[in-house]
């Protein structure tokens, strides 16, 4: 209850920051004499379905201390959501007043003139209170248009019972995998790692690991088809071939989630987004059974991409003070840690770590570290843009119906066709 409180105070003082920010002028009559907030906030959250049901409650906690605020929530799968937030935004009927944007795609939509930028005082407190890599991806040309929620990165999950059972230890390299996933299949008859063979982030490690990377945005070169990006292709195929992973071109997250929690796969590479529903499965009623190790490294080092979600205003948007505000509720300490305790998310505000249940957290524990040695994509606005035709090639290779050195040309031709004038 404390923490209710708190919470509630918060709001309070972010509801009157708002208000001295701007409110009158660029939200329209959302506030009354005296700054009082009033209005709806729509906000499309991209949240999954483990974790869903925990952000509805933080959000409706908002409007339950301000009754003249209606906070309208609205689910909006993860895989439709870029489009249909961009959609919503280019005709402006019916668009939320609040977006969760993954950070790939805050740049993207600051450019296009979408969202609105976060008040200065806000601003400074985002410099200066949380995660300087997950403040970054909330800017587009020096300016802040959003503001940090989650910040997460990949790791390997594995079941413990299944490696001690093999005799095996988490690996540490592609390699260590590969002889892992052999006793684990010679000792049950099980796989070894599922890799998720119809998404791009899941490419990610692999260019990392051998020292490469999609794109170099300060030389504005595309370096995906380079020999890095093509060892990338073959280290992808070569796992389902060498029978070390399993894989499948559709339904990844659910064909993935549901070998794991089953026990039909060992192991699997996933980010704390996952923790919840993990846990949900038949291997994991205990949930000291799950581990979580570090990517495994390829020929060159382990790598692994720094993601996350922010929080966003529409410029568009009736209701921008009352919309600020919320951002700020969801984004204050008490609900991070909130959501840390519940979703085993990690912060973005560096104090909330020193917080007794995010400090006691064992995924924070590890995946905390491991986000601080994230590699940081490129903040640019095609970065979204990048994902698709890169998740195309990469099913391709993958499964076979692409050779890595094809894969990797055809991906370097439609990245150059995206970014126009790179080399």
């Amino acid at each position: 209850m404390r923490r209710g409180i708190a919470a509630t105070a918060l709001v309070a003082t972010l509801a009157l920051a708002a208000t001295a920010c701007g409110g009158d002028d660029k939200g329209g009559n959302e506030t009354k004499a005296g700054g009082e907030l009033s209005g709806t906030v729509t906000w499309w959250d991209t949240s999954n379905d483990a974790e869903k049901a925990s952000f509805q409650k933080i959000a409706e906690a908002f409007t339950a201390k301000h009754p003249k605020v209606t906070v309208k929530y609205v689910n909006v799968p993860y895989g439709d959501a870029q489009n249909k937030v961009k959609n919503a935004f280019s005709s402006g009927s019916e668009a939320p007043d609040v977006i969760r944007a993954d950070v790939g795609w805050v740049a993207d939509f600051a450019s296009l003139g979408y969202l609105d930028e976060v008040p200065a005082e806000t601003a400074k407190k985002v410099d200066a209170e949380f995660l300087p890599q997950a403040a970054a991806s909330g800017k587009y040309e020096g300016k802040t248009y959003a503001v940090p929620q989650v910040i997460d990165t990949l790791g390997l999950f594995y079941n413990k019972k299944m490696l001690a059972d093999a005799g095996v230890q988490p690996p540490k390299s592609l390699e260590e995998l590969k002889s892992a996933s052999a006793a684990i299949k010679a000792k049950t008859g099980k796989a070894g790692l599922y890799l998720r063979g119809d998404d791009s982030y899941w490419f990610l490690p692999l260019i990392y690991g051998e020292g490469g990377d999609l794109v170099d945005a300060k030389t504005k070169t595309v370096t995906v088809d380079n020999p890095a990006g093509v060892k990338a292709f073959k280290t992808a195929r070569d796992l389902v071939t060498s029978g070390a992973a399993i894989t499948n071109a559709t339904d990844g997250w659910t064909n993935m989630q549901t070998a794991f929690k089953s026990g039909e796969a060992a192991m699997m590479i996933n980010g704390p987004w996952a923790v919840a529903d993990t846990y949900a499965g038949d291997q994991f009623k205990d949930k000291a059974n799950l581990g979580v190790a570090a990517v495994p490294a390829g020929s060159a080092k382990a790598g692994a991409p720094q993601g996350g979600h922010d929080l966003a205003v529409y410029a568009g948007s009736k209701n921008r003070a009352a919309a600020h505000a919320f951002v700020e509720y969801m984004t204050s300490q008490d609900v991070q840690v909130q959501s840390t305790k519940e979703l085993s998310l990690l912060p973005t505000r560096t104090a909330a770590y020193e917080q007794p249940d995010v400090k006691s957290s064992e995924m924070v524990q590890f995946f905390k570290p491991a986000v601080d040695k994230a590699v940081e994509r490129a903040w640019i606005p095609e970065n979204g843009s990048l994902f698709e035709p890169l998740k195309v090639e990469y099913t391709k290779a993958i499964t076979g119906a692409s050779s890595p050195e094809d894969a990797a040309k055809a991906t370097g031709v439609e990245f150059r066709k995206i970014l126009k004038g790179w080399k």
